[in-house]
């Protein structure tokens, strides 16, 4: 058989990575609606990957055992929780929305209040650009609600295949999940044997990649959920309305470092002081800075800072980027993709420098 020239090679060669592009851009392109689901998959699979083992030496080295008791594991102590949590979001959500739309809750009353304890050039302010017109501003906004209700029951549809897409996502992850759980090890040997790159840079990456993707989640889930509890705890002792909803609100805004919380509690706070209940205001702001901001200035950087290796204003900007561009999974790849960006420069300017030195 007569040999293949090297120009004959190099085609076949680039023909053949051609081909391997184009399939690898058109399977992403076909699981992309699920992204999420394999995300989230992947994700619990690295989380949960010290359970599985732990499973696995209980029951004698069986993999397919070992991965169902750990999925029930994760329905039981994470799914769970979240399911009655959303529940009780939502019925307080309702709840709010027509106590607003009955006139319950009279949004003009507190905005005359507001408008009553603020200084003379505040309001004068406000006059000039059209914010001081109380009736004015109630009847947009009732306006506004009744509006949003309609859009909301016109969506009813929309919002069933929201919901059975979230169920089959759902179903998707945890299919996925166990079979990460259950042949990750060999799974991982074939994606590192078919990355082309040198031992050492592929096992760093692999491992930064790892350390990053626990560190952000488990970090980053465990400070909103300790935010959360503690903004809504306090919102409840204030007899504050509907507080599992803003404690769900301030758990998802605090996965913006820094300032997530504070926009629920700090405009919280400052109504309190308005309307006259100094006290009350006085205690919200004092609790929002020495108790949940604590959380997030101590807890934060030991559990995200500490092994993502990343400084604390990186961590910030590649969250929000990452929320703003792709949504809540953001929150994981944007850390994600800047940790990989550093460790990536890093390997290149160490591989310069060797260069250089020989």
């Amino acid at each position: 058989m007569p040999s293949r020239s090297p120009a004959r090679r190099a085609l076949d060669r680039n023909a053949f990575l051609l081909v391997l592009v184009v399939l690898t851009v058109t399977f992403a392109w076909v699981i992309w609606p699920f992204y999420g689901a394999v995300l989230w998959g992947s994700v619990l699979a690295l989380l949960f990957q010290p359970l599985y083992r732990w499973f696995l030496d209980r029951l004698g080295a069986r993999p397919t055992p070992a991965a169902l008791a750990t999925v029930a594991v994760i329905l039981v102590i994470v799914i769970l929780p979240v399911g009655l949590i959303a529940i009780s979001l939502l019925q307080e959500a309702a709840g709010l929305f027509q106590r607003l739309k009955g006139g319950e809750l009279n949004v003009g009353t507190y905005f005359a209040q507001i408008m009553a304890a603020m200084p003379t050039w505040a309001t004068s302010l406000l006059e000039r650009v059209g914010l001081f017109d109380v009736a004015s501003l109630q009847a947009r906004l009732t306006a506004a609600i009744t509006q949003r209700g309609q859009a909301l029951a016109g969506r009813a549809l929309d919002i069933g295949q929201d919901v059975l897409d979230l169920v089959v996502g759902f179903g998707i992850a945890m299919y996925l999940l166990f079979f990460l759980l259950r042949d990750g090890v060999a799974i991982v040997r074939r994606i590192r044997a078919a990355i082309p790159l040198a031992e050492e840079p592929k096992a760093l990456l692999l491992e930064r990649f790892t350390t990053v993707v626990r560190a952000t989640v488990k970090g980053n889930v465990l400070v909103a959920a300790v935010q959360g509890a503690l903004g809504g705890l306090v919102f409840w002792v204030l007899d504050v309305h509907a507080p599992m909803l803003w404690a769900v609100m301030m758990a998802f805004l605090s996965l913006l470092p820094a300032v997530g919380a504070a926009l629920i509690w700090a405009p919280v706070a400052l109504y309190l002081l308005a309307v006259g209940q100094a006290w009350q205001g006085l205690a919200l702001i004092a609790w929002g800075v020495l108790v949940i901001g604590l959380v997030d200035n101590v807890l934060r950087p030991i559990l995200v800072g500490k092994d993502t290796q990343l400084p604390d204003y990186l961590i910030l900007i590649s969250t929000v980027g990452g929320i703003a561009v792709i949504g809540l999974n953001g929150f994981v790849i944007g850390p994600l993709v800047a940790a990989m960006f550093v460790s990536t420069w890093e390997l290149l300017a160490k591989e310069r420098g060797e260069d250089a030195a020989t």
